[in-house]
């Protein structure tokens, strides 16, 4: 029988092989990025690109890496975390089977693996991790703000110093972070459209109207699919994603959702409305950037790789045609009928190989007839000198 993550590695591999129409998860091939917050004792904070149903909390995902680093650069300069992977039991503690490291003597961790710090303390910082990662600032203020007074009536003047040097550094990053509505707190942004074949889905997750994550989804599409349709089926996917939990969506065209609590709004004008234009200038300059990129691509052909490609997709063909032979046929009314065969490789003309034929088994104006008859002569004799025959096009 087989087993859950066999069943998921099968999907995944079967995903990346045949490329479903509406698979938005796995269809770019990409693993994204997540911040977890381990499940265990003293838990740890780090990057990870799987997800294990062990009782962790993973945030994300994150697609840009950089905006993630950010994240955690600011959780590890506001609060010391371990970075080890011991068994920090109570029992063990107690039984002084660990001693500290590097990271304790320069201040990067407080030592729970030698019972320096409590746990119920350590649990204070993680709940501030999780509130920095779910965009709660304001919480977070206020707990370096209690924490620095508390160490200022206690005298303590040195420790309440750095935490006010940490509370500047949180403010700085909250200043750096994209505030995008002053009015709207948490809201899922989507906005639609479509080159050809393909479209194009950018979502903006808005937590207490700041822009928090971003993702851009391309899916195939036929012609008499419509873009309401679409973000019907794609909007819950994303948002399982990225564990969106707004009460409201924004979109650009009415759409229908199963979830009834959820609140789809179609704006006309305001901060809704400048949030979805917003999304929308995004999904136009990503447009932009791919066409300009295959623009670039074709720049660096040479000349002659880059007719032999296009005439490769005007013709539907499923190789390059580097060598191509053309056949024509000529009579003087009806009577002599002649049949020429001209040659092109890389996309240029080889005179050497121009070829000219006497119609032997062919009377009176028979075109057909002809062209099958120089046809068969031409490739019969290749054959025969064990060339390969090339890509031919009739005239």
């Amino acid at each position: 029988m087989i087993q859950e993550h066999d069943a998921l590695l099968l999907e995944n591999t079967l995903i990346k092989k045949y490329q479903p129409r509406y698979n938005v998860s796995l269809k770019d091939g990409k693993s994204y990025t997540y911040i977890c917050i381990k499940n265990e004792r003293f838990p740890r904070v780090f990057f990870t690109r799987k997800l294990i149903k062990d009782g962790s909390q993973y945030f994300g995902p994150y697609t840009s890496k950089y905006r993630a680093n950010i994240l955690l650069d600011i959780v590890k300069k506001l609060f010391t975390l371990r970075t080890c992977n011991l068994n920090l039991s109570e029992p063990m503690i107690q039984k002084g089977k660990y001693k500290v490291c590097l990271e304790y003597h320069i201040k990067n961790c407080m030592g729970p693996c030698e019972g320096l710090e409590n746990e119920s303390d350590y649990n204070l910082k993680i709940e501030q991790v999780r509130n920095i990662l779910k965009g709660n600032f304001k919480q977070v203020k206020d707990y370096i703000l209690e924490e620095m007074h508390r160490h200022a009536e206690n005298l303590e003047f040195e420790k309440a110093q750095a935490l006010k040097e940490k509370l500047i550094a949180f403010e700085n990053y909250q200043s750096s972070s994209t505030l995008v509505s002053h009015t709207i707190k948490d809201v899922d942004v989507f906005a639609i459209s479509s080159d050809r074949n393909t479209a194009y889905i950018h979502y903006m997750k808005i937590i207490n109207g700041a822009l928090m994550n971003t993702d851009i989804m391309e899916m195939e599409m036929n012609l008499d699919e419509d873009f309401s349709d679409l973000l019907a089926y794609c909007i819950p996917g994303i948002r399982e994603k990225f564990n969106s939990m707004a009460p409201e969506v924004i979109v650009p065209v009415p759409t229908e959702s199963e979830d009834e609590k959820l609140k789809i709004t179609v704006p006309q004008k305001g901060e809704k409305k400048k949030l979805l234009e917003l999304a929308e200038k995004n999904l136009q300059y990503h447009m932009l950037q791919i066409r300009q990129s295959a623009l670039n691509s074709q720049k660096k052909m040479s000349s002659a790789e880059r007719i032999l490609t296009t005439l490769k997709n005007d013709l539907g063909m499923k190789e390059t045609p580097f060598h191509i032979e053309c056949f024509d046929n000529s009579n003087i009314q009806g009577t002599n009928p002649v049949s020429s065969c001209v040659v092109f490789k890389n996309a240029k003309p080889s005179n050497k190989d121009y070829r000219h034929f006497k119609v032997k088994s062919v009377e009176g104006p028979n075109d057909f007839a002809s062209m099958e008859e120089v046809v068969y002569r031409r490739y019969k004799r290749l054959i025969d000198e064990g060339q390969k025959a090339a890509s031919t096009y009739h005239h």
